[in-house]
């Protein structure tokens, strides 16, 4: 049968408040779900949120940057607890800027201008710490995001010495690759981390405006981007997230959007302009996938985090005319 006689389902969704038909046929962009946070200092409010992460029972950890803590939140936002304050003892944080859970549920923040790594558990009770300012193995100048694999190595990227380290996830230095520069296996200021579904380490290398792959020891793989505002072309790409099905998402900062990549870097979709309305962003930095494929954004200067699903809400009439929405696989 030629393609313009096959069926294809229509469905009427709801995404950011408007109403659409969307084609089963057509690659979409991932669905407005919830949003929580606004501006200020009080428990589940927001000061630069820059990175979030998810733990394998669902629960949502934000970076709130300025406020220099850690908050913790269902998946549907409602608040759980939080750790930090400014400063440089153990637990307290100088402009933290990412975030990662290991298998265990560990918690490991980036503490940038400590030019360290933190290690907690899973409530924020302080475990251990590793980094100190230089350009020498093991230690850090400005660092910037961390990720954990799930055979226990810990990624992160070291901005200012332009490389990405590797570790235990005790601290142990276990070797690095990069230098600064644009060519295949150079950096310029990188970014976030994701692990793809192979162990392969996504690096967003931001100022070169592009995606790197590399094995776990930093052979290089591959690459895609560059820079612009056109699809699959990037504006400081500052977050990475993937799914069960090995697609990459990137925050597209400057774009003020999020773009969806197969594993080896073909365009697929994308959503977001600059705003604040449902399913806008102003600067969006950290994304996290969880395992149900909710789509968690750290929407920086909107002081907010938005949630987003693979799953529309459907749109029923109730029998006398009205609409209801619900959920269906």
């Amino acid at each position: 049968m030629t393609s313009w006689l096959k069926r294809v389902t229509i469905r009427i969704v709801l995404v950011g408040g408007a109403l659409f038909a969307a084609s089963a046929a057509t690659a979409q962009p991932l669905f407005y779900v919830a949003q929580w946070g606004t501006l200020g200092a009080l428990s589940g409010e927001f000061f630069g949120p820059n990175d979030v992460t998810v733990n394998s029972g669902g629960d949502v950890y934000v970076v709130d940057r300025l406020n220099n803590r850690v908050q913790k939140f269902t998946s549907s936002g409602a608040f759980l607890g939080q750790w930090g304050s400014f400063g440089s003892g153990n637990g307290e944080f100088d402009d933290p800027t990412g975030i990662a859970v290991d298998g265990p549920g560990n918690v490991y923040v980036v503490d940038r201008d400590n030019h360290r790594v933190q290690k907690f558990d899973g409530s924020g009770v302080y475990l251990t710490q590793w980094g100190t300012l230089g350009s020498g193995p093991g230690q850090l100048n400005c660092p910037l995001d961390v990720v954990a694999d799930n055979v226990g190595n810990i990624f992160v990227s070291d901005q200012i010495n332009h490389r990405v380290e590797r570790f235990t996830n005790t601290g142990g230095f276990l070797g690095e690759w990069g230098s600064l520069g644009a060519a295949a296996g150079q950096f310029d200021h990188p970014s976030a981390l994701t692990i793809g579904t192979g162990g392969e380490v996504y690096v967003a290398d931001l100022v070169n405006s592009r995606i790197q792959v590399f094995t776990v020891t930093g052979a290089f793989l591959s690459q895609w981007g560059g820079p612009g505002s056109g699809d699959g072309q990037l504006a400081l790409p500052s977050g990475l997230a993937v799914d069960v099905s090995g697609n990459i998402y990137v925050a597209d900062m400057l774009n003020h959007r999020v773009q969806k990549f197969s594993a080896v870097g073909a365009y697929i979709t994308q959503w977001g302009i600059l705003g604040a309305a449902n399913g806008e962003f102003e600067n969006p930095a950290g994304l996290a996938m969880d395992g149900s494929g909710n789509l968690y954004v750290a929407d920086r200067d909107n002081s907010r985090v938005q949630k987003f699903s693979e799953l529309p809400i459907q749109l029923e009439p109730t029998s006398w005319g009205r609409v209801k929405s619900s959920y269906r696989k």
